[in-house]
C-alpha cells in the first residue's frame, strides 16, 4: 500500500558569466558544473530510462542558466574545457609514472644540492664577516672558524638553517612539479593546494640534500596518483563523449526530452535570480517572472507550472507609504505567481512548521557555498515563529486557493546538506577542497572529519562507489519510514519534497549523481512510496488548508541577512534608482518602440536584470569572489546608466550618436541573454498611481 509520494526538487543555477572571465571566476563556473553535475546527472537519468526504471523527479533550471547552456559560444568553450582536462590528466599520467617520478627525484636532488651549496656559501660569508668584525675590535685572540659562536654548517643542516634559500628552492621545486610558476604570495588562487605543495617540496628538499645516489640506482616507483590520473582521463573522456555523441551538444534539449516523456518536471525561477523581497518596485518582480516564463516557453515548448523562488525568498502582501504620504497595497509574491498562472512554489521548513529556522536556514554547518557565510559573520538570530500543527508532508494554499506551497523536508534534507552527519562528509568520498597544484585534479579523499588537508589519504573510486550504494539504501529506508509514519498518523498519504542545489551533486559531492541514481532506482521498487513530481502531486492531492506564511528565505536564520548586511547594503540604493529609471524609460518611449530605440531599451532591460541578480551580494557576503562580484555589479550598473543616458538624451524622436550605438552593441555581445526580451514588462505597476 502506498503511503505517499516522494520527489527530489533540484535547483540548478549559476550567475551570468558568459565571456566574463575564466579561472578562477567566470565562465569556467559553467564548464565545471556542466562537466561535474549536469552531464553526469543526464547520464544517470538516461541510464535509468534505458533500464526501464519508472523514475520521476522535479528540477529547476534558472532562466539565466538555461540561456547560457544553450549559448553556442559557451558550449564551444565547454568542449575546449573538457579537452583541457583530459590533457591535464594525460600530463599527470606521465608525471606520476615511474619515468616521471625518476625524473622528479633527480630534479629534487639537483635543486637541493644547489640550495645546500648556496646555504653553505652564505654561512661562510657570514662567518668571514663576523671574523673581520671581531678582528677590528682588537680582541686578544683573533676569531677563526673553529671558535666562532656557531660552527659552520654543511649540506642538509646548512639548508635547514637558511630559511630564505630553502623557501626559494621549495618554490622552485613545487613550480617544477606543478608545471607552472606558483605564486610566491599565495594570494587567492587555490591557496590550500599551493601551501601544501610548497610544504611538501620543503620536506623533500631537506631529505634530498644529503642523498647520495646509489650505483645503478633503480627507477623510482610510480606514484599512487598514477592510476587516479588514468581514472580522470577516462572520466572526462566519458563526459566529452556523452556531451558530443549522446546528447548532441544539447544539454537543455536533453532535459526537455525527459520532461516531454514524463520523467521530469522542469520548474522555473526568477529570470536572473533576483532577490524579490528586497527590490523596491513591483515592476521588477513582474519582469523577473515574465521574462523567465518567456524564456521557459522558448526552450521547453510549454509554460511552467511551478517555480523555485530565488533563494526561496518570499514576500507577503503589505501596505507601503507613497511619496504623498498615503498608504497603498503591495501584493504578496503568490499574487504575482497567480497572475502568471504558476500554481506552486517551495519554502523553508520553519515557514510551515513554525519554530526556529532549521537545517539549511539554521545554524548547521553545511556542504557547499552557503558554508562560507558562517565563516565570515555571526548571523543575527531570527525570532522563533509560533509552533504550528502544519507539516511539510502536505501542500498548502497561500492566503487564497490559487497558489500552493510545499515546505522543504528537513529530516531527509540534512542527510545531504549537513557537513556533520550528511552522506557527503563520509571519509571515502572525494575531498573537494584539495586540488593538485598543477593540474587542479582532486586526488584525495575526505579521510575523516578532522583530517587536515595536508594529511588526506588518496582517493579510491571503488570505495566511494560502494558508499553511494549503501547510503542510497539508507536514504530509501528513511523516506519509506518518514512517509509511513506520517500516513499512519494522519490517515492520508503525504508528499516529501527534498530540496537541494543541483550543483551539490557532482561538483561539491563528486559521487552525488550516482547516489541519486541509486535512490531513484530503489524508490521505483518501493511498495510504499510513489515517485512523483511536485506539480503532479499537488494537482492530484490539492491542499485543503490555507496558510499565511511569513517573509523568509532559505538563507541562514531564514532572513534576508545574506543579501542585506553591512557589506552589501551599498548595492541596494543603485538598484532602486535603476528600477525607477527603467519605469520612466518605458513610459517615455511607450510600448511600440522600434529600430534603435527598441534595441537600446532591450539592452537596458537586460543590464537591469543582470544588475538585480542575487548572486552579487551573495558572493560578497560569502567572500568567495568578493572583488569579482563587486566588479560585475558595477559593470552592469554602469552599462545600464550609460544606455539610459543615451535614451533620455535622444528621446523617442531623436537619434543616437554612433558612439552610443557602438557601446550598446558591444554590451549586447557581452550580455545577450533573452534576445527577444519585452522591455515593457518593466512598466510601473505600483498601486498608488
Amino acid at each position: 500500500m502506498k503511503k505517499g509520494g516522494f520527489t527530489f526538487v533540484l535547483h540548478s543555477h549559476l550567475p551570468y558569466c558568459r565571456q566574463a572571465g575564466r579561472w578562477p571566476h567566470g565562465e569556467e563556473w559553467i564548464h565545471e558544473a556542466a562537466a561535474e553535475t549536469y552531464i553526469p546527472l543526464l547520464n544517470a537519468f538516461y541510464d535509468l530510462r534505458a533500464e526501464g526504471v519508472k523514475w520521476r523527479l522535479t528540477i529547476g533550471i534558472t532562466p539565466i542558466l538555461t540561456e547560457q547552456l544553450a549559448d553556442e559560444l559557451v558550449l564551444n568553450n565547454f568542449e575546449e574545457y573538457l579537452h583541457e582536462k583530459i590533457a591535464a590528466a594525460e600530463k599527470d599520467i606521465l608525471r606520476f609514472s615511474s619515468e616521471g617520478m625518476t625524473l622528479a627525484r633527480t630534479e629534487a636532488r639537483e635543486i637541493a644540492k644547489k640550495a645546500a651549496n648556496d646555504a653553505e656559501e652564505k654561512a661562510r660569508t657570514a662567518a668571514a664577516a663576523l671574523q673581520t668584525a671581531k678582528a677590528e675590535t682588537d680582541e686578544e685572540e683573533p676569531a677563526t672558524p673553529k671558535n666562532l659562536e656557531e660552527p659552520l654548517l654543511t649540506g642538509r643542516e646548512a639548508l635547514e638553517k637558511s630559511g630564505d634559500i630553502k623557501e626559494a628552492a621549495a618554490l622552485e621545486l613545487a613550480s617544477k612539479r606543478a608545471g607552472r610558476q606558483i605564486d610566491a604570495d599565495l594570494a587567492p588562487l587555490n591557496v590550500p593546494s599551493q601551501v601544501i605543495a610548497i610544504h611538501e617540496a620543503e620536506v623533500d628538499l631537506v631529505e634530498a640534500a644529503d642523498a647520495t645516489p646509489e650505483e645503478n640506482e633503480p627507477p623510482a616507483e610510480a606514484d599512487q596518483r598514477y592510476g587516479l590520473a588514468q581514472y580522470y582521463r577516462d572520466w572526462y573522456g566519458k563526459v566529452l563523449d556523452s556531451f558530443v555523441n549522446r546528447y548532441q551538444r544539447d544539454i537543455v534539449g536533453s532535459f526537455k526530452t525527459l520532461q516531454d516523456e514524463g520523467y521530469l518536471e522542469i520548474i522555473t525561477c526568477g529570470a536572473t535570480h533576483g532577490y524579490l523581497p528586497l527590490v523596491s518596485r513591483d515592476s521588477t518582480i513582474y519582469a523577473q517572472l515574465a521574462v523567465a516564463i518567456a524564456s521557459y516557453e522558448k526552450h521547453f515548448g510549454r509554460k511552467p507550472r511551478a517555480i523555485w523562488l530565488p533563494e526561496c525568498a518570499y514576500r507577503p502582501a503589505y501596505y507601503a507609504t507613497g511619496e504623498d504620504g498615503q498608504q497603498y497595497y503591495k501584493p504578496g509574491i503568490e499574487e504575482f505567481l497567480a497572475e502568471q498562472n504558476i500554481r506552486l512554489f517551495f519554502s523553508e521548513t520553519h515557514t510551515i512548521e513554525g519554530g526556529v529556522p532549521v537545517g539549511k536556514a539554521g545554524t548547521e554547518t553545511l556542504i557547499g557555498p552557503y558554508s562560507y557565510v558562517q565563516r565570515h559573520y555571526v548571523i543575527p538570530a531570527s525570532e522563533s515563529l509560533p509552533q504550528t500543527n502544519n507539516t511539510t508532508f502536505q501542500p498548502y494554499w497561500v492566503n487564497q486557493p490559487q497558489v500552493a506551497v510545499i515546505g522543504r523536508n528537513n529530516r531527509t534534507g540534512m542527510q545531504v546538506w549537513s557537513a556533520k552527519y550528511g552522506y557527503p562528509g563520509d571519509a571515502d568520498y572525494r575531498e573537494f577542497h584539495r586540488k593538485d597544484s598543477g593540474s587542479g585534479l582532486q586526488y584525495w579523499r575526505i579521510s575523516g572529519p578532522d583530517v587536515d588537508l595536508g594529511y588526506k589519504d588518496y582517493y579510491h573510486p571503488e570505495w566511494a562507489e560502494g558508499k553511494t550504494y549503501s547510503h542510497a539504501q539508507h536514504f530509501v529506508g528513511l523516506v519509506e519510514s518518514e512517509l509511513g509514519g506520517f500516513s499512519d498518523n494522519a490517515g492520508k498519504p503525504g508528499i516529501m519534497a527534498c530540496n537541494y542545489d543541483t550543483e551539490l551533486f557532482g561538483h561539491w559531492w563528486f559521487e552525488g549523481p550516482d547516489w541519486i541514481k541509486h535512490v531513484l532506482r530503489g524508490l521505483s521498487q518501493s511498495e510504499t512510496v510513489d515517485l512523483t513530481t511536485a506539480s503532479d502531486w499537488t494537482e492530484q492531492h490539492p491542499p485543503d488548508t490555507v496558510l499565511a506564511i511569513p517573509e523568509s528565505s532559505w538563507g541562514q536564520q531564514g532572513t534576508h541577512f545574506v543579501w542585506m548586511n553591512p557589506d552589501t547594503e551599498w548595492m541596494w540604493p543603485p538598484i532602486y534608482a535603476a528600477e525607477r529609471r527603467m519605469e520612466k524609460l518605458v513610459e517615455q518611449f511607450g510600448p511600440k518602440a522600434s529600430g534603435n530605440n527598441r534595441f537600446m531599451l532591450q539592452q537596458a532591460a537586460r543590464e537591469l536584470l543582470l544588475l538585480e541578480s542575487s548572486d552579487w551580494p551573495f558572493l560578497v557576503t560569502t567572500g568567495q569572489a568578493r572583488d569579482y562580484a563587486e566588479e560585475r555589479f558595477n559593470q552592469h550598473l554602469d552599462r545600464f546608466n550609460e544606455i539610459s543616458n543615451a535614451l533620455e538624451a535622444a528621446g523617442p524622436n531623436g537619434e543616437f550618436g554612433e558612439d552610443a550605438l557602438a557601446s550598446a552593441r558591444r554590451y549586447y555581445d557581452l550580455d545577450n541573454p533573452f534576445p527577444d526580451i519585452d522591455y515593457t514588462v518593466f512598466a510601473n505597476r505600483e498601486r498608488n498611481k
